[in-house]
């Protein structure tokens, strides 16, 4: 039986910023996307973005009007993300929209409940999902090895701080870097957090601190029982460090933190390792690539397992809030339930 082929699916890009141009070279890259348009606020980087990788640049409503665009992928500044998701699944576009979907939780859950009956496809960008590493881990402790899950220890501790301007505008820490590993937890463990508490405070950029962290510790207690911690960082002295250790009733599973190849020296009582990668972005670049690879496949019918959707999107963010209130209270706060 012949085997039918896959669609190429028509691509255009919002907001070809940093985020944007990672996205553009893989869109240009993927052999199943055609990718056609990039637009943005400011025409001149667009046409820059679009000349680089083969595209034409154009206008948000171009984008959305046009019959010859199947998908778009919302790369712009989170303040727009809602509005410009509900605008394209509601043109009929496929949506792979960068998180938060809003930096209101309210916000983001009255536009999901808008748009969800449509029935579009739509991913949202937790891409550390598509990690080897972490991949292999959840197959593993689904797989029964360590039993039931007691114990979750993660790290996301980034090496450099971001500018100034860019922490004023992300919605703090809890919104912006943590997320992902609240949505790393959910889909790990398949679970749902109850009650989270935190403790953060501004050591590596003091000027942030009347209104973000840059260094916080979280508990979370999880629903079947499992109890987890998350720490976090801006800044470290020593590279990008992520990794994620969960400790069951019949054993221990680590997806540990990742050195650049190279070898190890061995002389007289002293040993020199390789380094952590220098930079976030070094780490997980791939996973972008991955990511987007499924969701084409997705859109094209194939069934995905773990391609996160908007109920993720919503879910990890209510812990994001709940953690956010916990930093200013100084208390445990109850997760909201979606």
């Amino acid at each position: 039986m012949e085997k039918k082929m896959a669609s190429v699916q028509r691509f255009a890009l919002l907001g070809s910023g940093f985020i944007g141009q990672v996205h553009a070279a893989n869109l240009a890259a993927h052999p199943g996307i055609s990718f056609d348009l990039v637009c943005d606020l400011d025409p001149t980087r667009a046409a820059q973005v679009a000349q680089q990788f083969g595209a034409q640049a154009g206008s948000v409503e171009q984008a959305l009007r046009s019959d010859a665009i199947d998908a778009v992928l919302i790369a712009t500044a989170t303040p727009t993300h809602a509005d410009l998701l509900e605008q394209a699944v509601r043109a009929g576009k496929a949506v792979y929209c960068e998180k938060p979907i809003d930096l209101s939780l309210a916000r983001a859950r009255d536009v999901v409940k808008r748009i969800s009956p449509l029935s579009v496809p739509v991913t949202v960008g937790f891409n550390r999902r598509f990690d080897h590493s972490h991949q292999q881990l959840k197959a593993r402790f689904k797989a029964g090895v360590i039993g039931q899950a007691e114990l979750i220890q993660m790290v996301c501790r980034a090496s450099e701080l971001p500018p100034l301007s860019y922490l004023q505008s992300s919605g703090g820490q809890m919104r912006d870097q943590a997320i992902h590993f609240f949505d790393l937890l959910r889909w790990l463990t398949e679970d749902e957090v109850e009650t989270v508490g935190a403790m953060g405070a501004a050591l590596a950029m003091p000027e942030i601190k009347a209104f973000d962290v840059d260094t916080s510790v979280l508990i979370m207690r999880l629903r079947q029982g499992a109890l987890a911690q998350l720490d976090n960082t801006r800044r470290t002295a020593y590279g990008y460090d992520e990794r994620i250790s969960i400790m069951g009733s019949e054993g221990m599973l680590a997806s540990d933190s990742q050195a650049v190849r190279g070898a190890t020296l061995w002389q007289g009582q002293n040993i020199t390792q390789p380094g952590l990668y220098a930079d976030w972005f070094s780490r997980v670049r791939e996973t972008y690539y991955t990511h987007l690879d499924a969701f084409v496949r997705h859109i094209n019918g194939e069934e995905v397992q773990g391609l996160p959707g908007l109920i993720d999107g919503l879910r990890a963010q209510a812990i994001a809030e709940a953690a956010q209130l916990s930093l200013t209270r100084g208390e445990f706060v109850h997760v909201e339930q979606i």
